[in-house]
């Protein structure tokens, strides 16, 4: 465990401690574990065991079990111009959750799928409807996410495959100019892409008229209930068209989530590709502070050393994140911050200068722990322990994407 490197670096000694199926804070002793070596925070408690998984040097050696699809992207029964946009992003080969889908979404049925985080979910949603809108241009996709990172990303990546296309898009989040998003709505973009709360403030303006959109997405659906939006949620399917076409995207399928899909899905396919709360491609381990050691001289101490190239670190308050960023940035590192008291550009900013290695270091509360895809990040670092085990698990989904290794290392 890395309570060895805290030992050698500093001295001293660690703290002891129904449905179808188809195919932060930096005072004294912040973010330690009690005896049991675990946390509560919200009232969960995390044994700190959960934060551990090191690969056995058979498993590590072994050849990784391959997954045979049972499409190329060529097979796909798209339009051919799309063809040659996802080639042109050396996409050949679908993953298994766009395998699995695709196929029923094309179909036109509603569908449900469960997967891990990094499995290409937004590719499997967003290539079946750029094919639905080349080939009934009327009609109009409401996208539904948690995050404006998120939602922005998701636009990113839908410009990609619709290049040359002709197709139209609004990114509707908080943060940015609603004046701005109500003009490039006049002009009655294909895909509306937004967090809950802006886009009803949007329908609440009279401003989009939500039973025009005929098919709706939902991707992270447990983290928009999660994070309270459910009712908001709710709401807005209920005025949408009865006979809809609704996709749900979800990393875990609790109680909420079934009901919300028995009361507004239609029949629809469950699709799990889901291998376990995290990849093996990810090394888990601990960090122990040392009893009467600083925990933010530990971070500089890990930080310095070797192979930490682009490394995302969690806090779990807004005012503590941004102290870590700029005590960071005192030390000589290159580090940014991002957090909800920043403004939207502020926060796309901070993410550019981090995604174009720009700079190495990016702190950030759990607004970065769900469905951002950053290349090449080498770590993940809890600073502060996630208040839930699942927040955990989409924290370090951010590191070990794409098949590449990641670590990630949880002070206790």
């Amino acid at each position: 465990m890395y309570k060895n490197f805290s030992q050698s670096h500093l001295g001293g000694r660690p703290k002891a401690g129904g449905f179808r199926g188809g195919g932060g804070g930096h005072g004294r002793g912040a973010g330690r574990g009690g005896r049991g070596g675990g946390a509560r925070f919200g009232g969960a408690y995390i044994d700190k065991s959960k934060f551990i998984n090191k690969p056995s040097a058979t498993v590590a050696h072994s050849k990784p079990e391959h997954y045979t699809p049972e499409n190329n992207f060529t097979d796909f029964a798209i339009d051919n111009r799309l063809k040659t946009n996802i080639a042109s992003k050396n996409y050949f080969v679908p993953t298994p959750i766009q395998d699995k889908i695709i196929p029923h979404i094309l179909l036109g049925k509603d569908v449900v799928g469960i997967a891990n985080t990094g499995t290409g979910k937004t590719a499997a949603f967003l290539l079946p409807l750029i094919d639905k809108m080349l080939k009934a241009p009327n009609e109009r996709v409401l996208i539904m996410v948690p995050t404006r990172e998120l939602a922005q990303q998701i636009e990113s990546e839908l410009r990609d495959f619709a290049n040359h296309l002709s197709m139209r898009s609004v990114c509707a989040v908080g943060g940015a100019s609603i004046g701005m998003q109500i003009k490039a709505l006049s002009g009655r973009p294909q895909f509306l892409i937004g967090t809950p709360g802006r886009l009803k403030d949007l329908s609440d303006r009279g401003r989009i008229r939500l039973k025009e959109y005929s098919t709706v997405v939902l991707d992270e659906a447990d983290r928009m209930l999660d994070m309270g939006f459910i009712n908001d949620v709710k709401m807005m399917l209920s005025q949408m068209p009865v006979s809809r076409h609704t996709l749900f995207f979800s990393a875990t399928m609790s109680r909420e989530i079934e009901n919300l899909v028995r009361a507004f899905l239609k029949d629809p396919v469950v699709v799990s590709v889901k291998t376990g709360d995290t990849p093996d491609a990810i090394e888990q381990d601990i960090v122990e502070v040392p009893v009467g050691h600083n925990k933010f001289d530990v971070l500089v101490g890990l930080l310095s050393k070797p192979g930490f190239d682009k490394v995302l670190v969690f806090g779990k308050t807004k005012w503590g994140v941004q102290r870590l960023a700029e005590q960071l940035s005192g030390k000589g590192f290159k580090a940014e911050s991002i957090h909800g008291n920043k403004s939207q550009p502020q926060r796309v900013r901070a993410l550019s200068l981090f995604k174009q290695h720009h700079m190495n270091i990016l702190c950030a509360t759990d607004v970065a722990a769900r469905g951002l895809d950053i290349a090449g990040v080498s770590h993940v670092i809890n600073y502060d322990q996630p208040a839930t085990y699942e927040d955990y698990v989409h924290r370090i989904g951010r590191t070990g994407r794409g098949g590449k290794k990641g670590q990630a290392l949880t002070f206790i």
